[in-house]
C-alpha cells in the first residue's frame, strides 16, 4: 500500500508529468531524497534522471503556505548544472507543466537578472537551474539567501571529479556552496562515472562513503549496436558515410572533432546529394537554435556536428551515430551514441578508426594540459604586461609564450582555466580585464597537474583498447564503467 511520501510522489507524477508509475529504481530515489538523505544517481543517457529530482523538488514546495508566511520559510530546490544553453529548454518545458521554475545564468541581460534576483529573494520558484559560477556573485548570494532550501541536485556531477572528462573548477566549489546553503540534502547525477570518479564525487562533495547511496542503472543499452571500422585516409571515411546515409532510414549525427574536417566532409556530401545540416560551437546562437530545433522537430534529419551538439538532444528515433573522428574518452563517446535509440528499437553506432586520429587526440591532450611554468609565464605576462596584451591581443601573447609553435592552443585552455578559477578580474575572450588576482595552488601543483594529464592520456589508451578489442564491444564498457568483469 502506498504511504506518506509515496503518495505524494505518485500525485505529482500524475498532476505534472502526465505518468501513472516510475521506471524501475526512480521512486527508490525519491524516497530517499524526500527522507533527507543523499544520493549519487547513475543513468544511462535518457534514463530519466530528471524526474529523479524533480519530483521530490515538487513535493517539498508545494505551495501549501498562506501569501503571508514570510519568504524565508519558502522552500526553493535548487538545480546546479554546467550547461547554460540548455537551462532555457529545460525550465521552459517545467513552465508549459505549470511548475514555477525559472534559470539565472550569463545569457540575461542585466535587467532581467535582477529581476529574478527580486523575484527570488520574495519567495517566488520551486525550482531554480543555476550554474556553480553564479555563486560567486555577491548579489545573487543576498537574493538566494532569502530562502530555504531543502535539496540541491547536482547535474552532470562528474564535473565536480578533477580526473573526470569534463572537470570545471567551479564545480569543486560545491562543498563550500553547499555549507552556506545550510547544508540541504544532496542528490548528485551523471551519465558517465568509472568507480575511481563516484569516490571523487563523494569526496569532493564534502561526505563520506556512508552518509551517501549511490544508484547505478548500468550501462545497458542492448539495442545500440557498437561497430568499429579501421580506415585509411578521408576516401575511405566518406564511403563509410555514403553507406550509413544511404543504408539507414531515419535520423543521425555524425560526429567530427574539427570544424575544418566536418565542412570538408560536409561540401563532399553535398556534391553526392546527401542532404544534412551542420552545427558546431562557432555558428552563432540562432544558428544553433534552428538547426537543433529543426533537427527535433523534422524526421530524417542528418546532422554533422562536433561534440557542441548533443547535451539536451531528446529525440527518441535517431537510427545512428556515427563517429567519423576518434573521441578523446570512452566517456565522451558512451555520453554521445547514448543519443542513439532511446525509443528502445536498434539503432547504429560506428566508430571510424583512422591512426592519424590518434595523433590528433594527442595533440589535443597536450594543449589541454598546460604545465605549472606555463601557467607562470601567462600570469606575469597578464600581470606586468598588461597594456600591451590589451593593446595588441592573443596572438600578440601566443608569440610570446609559445615562440615558433603558433598552432599551440594551450594559450586558450590556461585563460580558460584562469577565467573559471577567478584569476582575470574581466572577461577572456575578448581578452580585457582591470585586475589579476594571484594563481591558485592548484595551477603551480606541477605534480597534480600532470597527474592529471597521464589520467587524460590514460582515458585515450582505453578508447584505444575499446577499438581493438575482441571481446564483446558492450563487455568491454560495462567493464571500463562498472569496474567489474
Amino acid at each position: 500500500m502506498k504511504k506518506g511520501v509515496t503518495i505524494a510522489a505518485y500525485e505529482i507524477l500524475n498532476r505534472f508529468f502526465g505518468f501513472d508509475d516510475f521506471r524501475p529504481r526512480q521512486l527508490q530515489i525519491i524516497e530517499r531524497a524526500l527522507s533527507g538523505k543523499h544520493s549519487l544517481v547513475i543513468m544511462p543517457t535518457g534514463g530519466g534522471k530528471s524526474l529523479c529530482f524533480q519530483v521530490p523538488a515538487l513535493v517539498l514546495t508545494e505551495p501549501n503556505l498562506p501569501p503571508n508566511v514570510p519568504s524565508e520559510v519558502r522552500p526553493l530546490c535548487v538545480v546546479l548544472s554546467p550547461l547554460v544553453a540548455l537551462m532555457k529548454d529545460q525550465v521552459d518545458a517545467l513552465i508549459a507543466r505549470g511548475i514555477d521554475a525559472n534559470f539565472v545564468n550569463s545569457s540575461l541581460s542585466r535587467e532581467e537578472r535582477l529581476q529574478r534576483y527580486q523575484d527570488l529573494a520574495i519567495g517566488r520558484y520551486r525550482l531554480l537551474y543555476v550554474t556553480p559560477e553564479r555563486f560567486r556573485k555577491d548579489d545573487f548570494w543576498e537574493a538566494i539567501s532569502q530562502r530555504n532550501i531543502p535539496l540541491v541536485a547536482i547535474d552532470e556531477a562528474h564535473c565536480i571529479c578533477q580526473w573526470g572528462h569534463d572537470f570545471r573548477p567551479d564545480y569543486s566549489r560545491i562543498s563550500i556552496i553547499l555549507k552556506q546553503l545550510g547544508n540541504p540534502t544532496i542528490m548528485a547525477l551523471t551519465a558517465t562515472a568509472t568507480p575511481d570518479v563516484q569516490a571523487d564525487i563523494v569526496e569532493q562533495l564534502g561526505l563520506t562513503p556512508e552518509s551517501i547511496e549511490t544508484f547505478h542503472d548500468g550501462i545497458e543499452r542492448p539495442n545500440l549496436h557498437l561497430r568499429v571500422e579501421e580506415v585509411w585516409g578521408e576516401d575511405e571515411k566518406l564511403a563509410w558515410m555514403e553507406n550509413t546515409l544511404k543504408s539507414t532510414p531515419g535520423s543521425g549525427i555524425i560526429y567530427f572533432t574539427l570544424i575544418k574536417s566536418l565542412y570538408r566532409f560536409s561540401e563532399l556530401l553535398r556534391q553526392k546529394q546527401l542532404p544534412h545540416v551542420i552545427y558546431h560551437g562557432e555558428l552563432d546562437r540562432a544558428q544553433r537554435r534552428t538547426i537543433q530545433e529543426r533537427f527535433l522537430r523534422e524526421p530524417n534529419q542528418v546532422v554533422l556536428a562536433t561534440n557542441a551538439f548533443g547535451m539536451g538532444i531528446d529525440k527518441a528515433d535517431i537510427r545512428f551515430v556515427l563517429h567519423a573522428d576518434l573521441p578523446n574518452s570512452l566517456e565522451a563517446y558512451y555520453q554521445e551514441i547514448g543519443r542513439a535509440g532511446r525509443d528502445g528499437l536498434p539503432s547504429d553506432c560506428l566508430l571510424l578508426y583512422d591512426q592519424s586520429d590518434l595523433a590528433t587526440q594527442m595533440e589535443f591532450l597536450s594543449w589541454s594540459n598546460p604545465d605549472a611554468d606555463y601557467y607562470a609565464r601567462l600570469h606575469d605576462f597578464l600581470l606586468h604586461d598588461a597594456e600591451q596584451v590589451q593593446a595588441w591581443g592573443l596572438e600578440w601573447l601566443r608569440e610570446r609564450l609559445h615562440a615558433k609553435h603558433k598552432h599551440d592552443f594551450r594559450l586558450e585552455t590556461a585563460l580558460g582555466m584562469l577565467d573559471r578559477y577567478d584569476v582575470i578580474d574581466g572577461s577572456v575572450n575578448p581578452l580585457v580585464y582591470a585586475r589579476i588576482n594571484p594563481l591558485p595552488s592548484a595551477l603551480q601543483d606541477e605534480q597534480a597537474l600532470q597527474e592529471k594529464l597521464r589520467r587524460d592520456q590514460q582515458r585515450l589508451l582505453s578508447l584505444v583498447q575499446y577499438v581493438r578489442t575482441d571481446e564483446n564491444r558492450h563487455d568491454f564498457l560495462r567493464s571500463y564503467f562498472l569496474g567489474s568483469s
